[in-house]
């Protein structure tokens, strides 16, 4: 049973302060309940724009817009005393360079309270990073498999395999040269991912990395059991609230079919 004390809220400072120490425990969060459940335990808590396909049924993360993020983003961190908030900059928000990232990183910090924003890919977005640092916003980094090219992968593939590991390997390196304060590593070779983590100054995270990096991220619904359409080969299943839920609602249509109610003791009957 872990004994995490929430005592003051967690900067980007401190997250990046864990390097080489205790493992960074990170999870999503998308709603104030949710929210509240993990911030007992995370150091850093996700408004992931998985949020796209958990909680709104859409194919990938492509479609998620901005205004998704931010109403997201203003639930959760109602939800949160303790962890660290970071958002998700959606596909389109950022890929047109440093001054349409800024202004829709400035949107999400501004409107949410953000701590930093998070964006997918290496060097060819290093110089955004550090445009986003240099203009004082906080950003973690993402590399290997990154969800918002899964049309360029041709599916959610394990990246940074053979001759590709330097390929990697290099783009960490460019996202910690340009600033950012820490770099999740996706679908990757456990190896791989041990040298990156070995090579930097800044924590690594694993989502599907190696138990290596400095800490781990993955999404609620996969480890509460809540979203079925897939599961990655390297979530842990901790709960099926799924198979809970669909029970618990049969139950209650079986009562309501059967007229078995229950009765407000308070409420008076009439004779």
């Amino acid at each position: 049973m872990s004994t995490v004390v929430a005592t003051k809220s967690l900067s980007v400072m401190d997250i990046r302060a864990r390097k080489g120490g205790v493992p960074l425990v990170c999870l999503t969060a998308y709603t104030t309940p949710i929210a509240r459940i993990v911030d007992k335990e995370c150091d850093l808590v996700l408004v992931g724009d998985s949020v796209g396909m958990v909680l709104h049924g859409l194919p990938s993360t492509l479609p998620v817009t901005l205004d998704m993020m931010i109403m997201h983003g203003k639930a959760v961190a109602r939800g949160l005393e303790h962890a660290l908030m970071v958002v998700d900059l959606p596909f389109g928000s950022y890929e047109q360079g440093p001054q349409q990232a800024f202004a829709s990183a400035a949107r999400i910090m501004a409107e949410t309270g953000a701590a930093a924003v998070k964006l997918e890919g290496g060097r060819r977005i290093a110089g955004t990073i550090r445009f986003l640092v240099e203009h004082g916003i906080p950003v973690l980094a993402h590399v290997g498999m990154t969800p918002q090219s899964v049309n360029a992968y041709g599916g959610y593939r394990v990246q940074g395999k053979g001759e590709s590991a330097d390929e990697i390997h290099a783009d960490a390196r460019a996202v910690a040269d340009a600033g950012a304060f820490a770099v999740v590593l996706e679908k990757m070779p456990a190896g791989l991912a041990d040298r990156i983590t070995a090579d930097l100054a800044i924590p690594t995270i694993a989502i599907g990395g190696s138990a290596g990096c400095d800490g781990q991220i993955l999404v609620i619904d996969d480890i509460l059991g809540l979203f079925d359409d897939f599961k990655p080969n390297f979530v842990k299943r901790y709960a099926h609230l799924a198979k809970d839920a669909a029970t618990a609602v049969a139950a209650y249509a079986d009562d309501v079919r059967n007229r078995s109610f229950p009765e407000d003791e308070h409420v008076i009957r009439d004779n």
